[in-house]
């Protein structure tokens, strides 16, 4: 199976067997991915971004997923107002998205390719891309045909895969290359094994101090366990507001699909420097890279 192909299998599979997952957590103000979420993108709380979105009245979700994000934005934005639209290209993503949200008059859900013609779907005020692009073929031409749908004065927000320490590369891709070619059962259960490590890890507590390792990237500081592991050795997430089946799926989205390109924050920025997009806000953390930029 090719990379195309194990990508577009590998989150046909995730959202058809994982339609929840994270949805309640995403769109409950005060959670840790509720935060996660705002922080990243400039927004200290949700009045902060409830301003913002008062003035988008075209929002599109790009990679919409199950959508969680969707429901998020829905939820803060003038409902009566605003029009959403949510896009992917996976079929059992566009149909969990629907069913989660419900018939919402001012919410729709189209299949839709990022690297193909996007004009259809008309000018946007925001565009909203995480955790997507990296997944895509050609991620660069997918931004630039997301920016294309800008209106004058337009937002767009991506967030992409940072490139890692080099531990935690070299793991990575190693379990990747091992799990890839699975079925979603057979690779769920060495995801599952990476989940309960996640665990045990996060219930210790433990907080340790760590030099500086130049070479390895290793940056000084006061770590939990699990986030040490986590940032610089390899991911093994846990998060104990989800579900074990929820977080094995997350481990899962990031193993199993072999197209995941990661970037450094200046390839990232050059993007939106080739197509004069003013940055308005930059977070880079150890997961990747968030910028939203307006044209």
């Amino acid at each position: 199976m090719n990379k195309t192909k194990n990508t577009l299998k590998s989150f046909s599979d995730k959202w058809s067997k994982n339609s929840t997952i994270a949805l309640n957590e995403t769109t409950k103000e005060g959670s840790d991915i509720f935060n996660w979420i705002l922080n990243r993108n400039g927004f200290k709380n949700a009045v902060e971004f409830k301003k913002f979105l008062s003035t988008k009245k075209r929002i599109l979700d790009a990679g919409c997923g199950n959508g969680r994000v969707t429901a998020l934005i829905n939820k803060y934005s003038d409902s009566g107002k605003t029009e959403i639209i949510g896009i992917d290209l996976v079929k059992s993503a566009i149909n969990t998205a629907k069913k989660n949200l419900g018939n919402k008059d001012n919410v729709k859900f189209i299949r839709k390719n990022l690297l193909s013609s996007l004009k259809d779907l008309g000018k946007f005020d925001f565009i909203y891309c995480q955790e997507v692009l990296h997944h895509t073929n050609n991620p660069e031409k997918a931004f630039k045909n997301l920016c294309s749908l800008l209106n004058k004065g337009g937002e767009i927000a991506i967030y992409v895969y940072k490139k890692k320490a080099p531990i935690r590369e070299f793991v990575d891709d190693f379990i990747r290359d091992k799990i890839s070619g699975l079925n979603y059962n057979e690779a769920a259960k060495y995801c599952e094994q990476i989940t309960k490590l996640g665990k045990v890890l996060s219930k210790t507590k433990l907080k340790i101090k760590i030099p500086k390792v130049e070479l390895l990237q290793i940056e000084e500081g006061e770590y939990e366990i699990q986030r040490f592991i986590y940032y610089f050795f390899m991911k093994c997430f846990w998060n104990e507001n989800l579900s074990f089946k929820d977080n094995s799926a997350i481990n899962y989205d990031w193993y199993h699909p072999q197209i995941c390109f990661r970037y450094h924050e200046n390839e990232v920025i050059n993007w939106f420097k080739k197509l004069k997009l003013k940055i308005v806000s930059k977070n880079i953390d150890f997961y990747g890279i968030t910028i939203r930029g307006v044209k």
